[in-house]
């Protein structure tokens, strides 16, 4: 299928590696130019967006911000705008998963997973639906919440499931804000997916056999599959798909 997104522009956070390269790699091939954006592994995320521009044809670069911060959102925005006149589409992929219980987590590292998870998400939504509205483009953002933001199952996570629920309920006010001027905001919800941050997991045969059976489609996602459905919420395929948190952990949420 054809998405109608060639020559489009669109921010990847976290896009260098696992989901967000997933992402990307989805994107590039729908004949999107990609904004990869990064925080570490400057030389590997350079490589790799030289590569997708090569195998893609799309134009694809890396930009470095710390989502956290606001000053590094604003200097991304705008260089992302100056380097290809417009920003299309929005995904906030990037995001930290420590495992630590309440009753040994220090407050800052609290404040460190909301920041990353939540705040930072918020603020570049904020920043690029003004440069959508401005520019009079009716764009797409979509938000990477996960299982964990809708069902809480897995102890260690209190502060990373407390930012994808606050994700949850941030998609869909935005919506409601944003589709007055044209602008789409979905989240997606991905369960286990094979990916460094969970190398762990998949790569031993016993603890991999574990979780498998805890998906009833009896395997990890692959992160280009993730990438697969964030194509679609960016098209106009999907027009009147808005505000929603779409499940993609394989049937984990059944």
């Amino acid at each position: 299928m054809d998405l109608g997104l060639k020559g489009r522009t669109a921010i990847v956070t976290g896009g260098g590696t696992g989901i967000g390269a997933g992402i990307c790699e989805a994107l590039a091939q729908e004949g999107v130019n990609v904004a990869v954006n990064w925080i570490v592994g400057k030389e590997e995320v350079t490589a790799f967006a030289a590569d997708l521009s090569k195998r893609s044809g799309s134009d694809c670069r890396p930009f470095y911000a710390d989502v956290s911060k606001a000053e590094d959102l604003d200097a991304m925005v705008r260089d992302v705008a100056a380097a290809y006149g417009h920003i299309d589409i929005l995904v906030n992929n990037a995001g930290i998963w420590p495992t630590e219980n309440i009753l040994d987590m220090p407050d800052r590292n609290w404040e460190k997973v909301i920041a990353i998870n939540l705040n930072g998400p918020f603020m570049l939504c904020k920043r690029v639906a003004k440069h959508m509205v401005d520019a009079g483009i009716k764009g797409s953002i979509i938000n990477l919440s996960s299982k964990s933001g809708i069902t809480y199952n897995t102890a260690g996570h209190a502060h990373y499931a407390s930012a994808k629920a606050g994700i949850n309920m941030m998609t869909r006010t935005l919506a409601r804000e944003l589709l007055p001027h044209g602008i789409r905001t979905n989240a997606i919800a991905p369960g286990m997916v094979r990916t460094p941050i969970n190398e762990d997991k998949w790569s031993d045969p016993e603890l991999k056999k574990a979780y498998e059976a805890r998906i009833p489609a009896g395997r990890f996602a692959m992160p280009v599959e993730i990438g697969y459905l964030v194509a679609f919420l960016a098209s106009e395929k999907s027009f009147n798909i808005a505000g929603t948190v779409i499940d993609i952990t394989g049937g984990m949420l059944i």
